[in-house]
């Protein structure tokens, strides 16, 4: 099974790339069996993929010999695997670029958690794309963001701003 299935449109998670001993990058399986997963993409997701595809199949045309098949969807010009801390500095420089406060990478998924919730996202599939043990972490992790979501929904729902009236009735 490919790590990333366009027809499905989904993308199985079943490895992890981590820095070796030795210095390198090695791909390991995920930490636990659990982890392994299988995710829904959008579709602007697929497109920008298969654009992303398309450009490694000329960069691995341009590199030659010097190509490295490893099975990855994001590569260096030469097919070697792209090192986390420059994965890291590229997006410090983006965020820059773009005026937007400097965050983590690693917040990405945050970021992601609360416009899905925003969305009105089930928090089970929110706890399944980010891989928490169980749901309990997931609604800890993000009760700042529900509660806000609570208060809104009670300030913009049709009888907030009526007065609730009790009917009396006379003996």
């Amino acid at each position: 099974m490919a790590d990333l299935e366009p027809a499905a449109g989904t993308l199985n998670i079943r490895r992890s790339l981590q820095h070796n001993p030795a210095g390198g990058l090695t791909l390991f399986p995920t930490k636990t069996r659990a982890a392994e997963r299988r995710i829904a993409l959008p579709t602007a997701c697929l497109v920008a993929l298969e654009q992303l595809r398309q450009e490694q199949e000329h960069q691995r045309t341009a590199a030659g010999a010097r190509w490295r098949e490893g099975g990855l969807i994001f590569t260096t010009r030469v097919g070697t695997p792209l090192d986390p801390s420059d994965i890291a500095r590229r997006f410090t420089g983006l965020l820059d670029q773009a005026g937007i406060r400097r965050i983590r990478f690693h917040d990405l998924s945050h970021t992601c958690a609360t416009l899905l919730l925003e969305q009105g996202v089930q928090l089970v599939t929110i706890k399944e794309l980010l891989d928490h043990a169980n749901i309990g972490i997931t609604a800890q992790v993000y009760a700042h963001v529900r509660l806000r979501l609570q208060h809104d929904a009670s300030t913009n729902s049709p009888t907030s701003s009526r007065t609730a009236t009790i009917p009396t009735t006379r003996p």
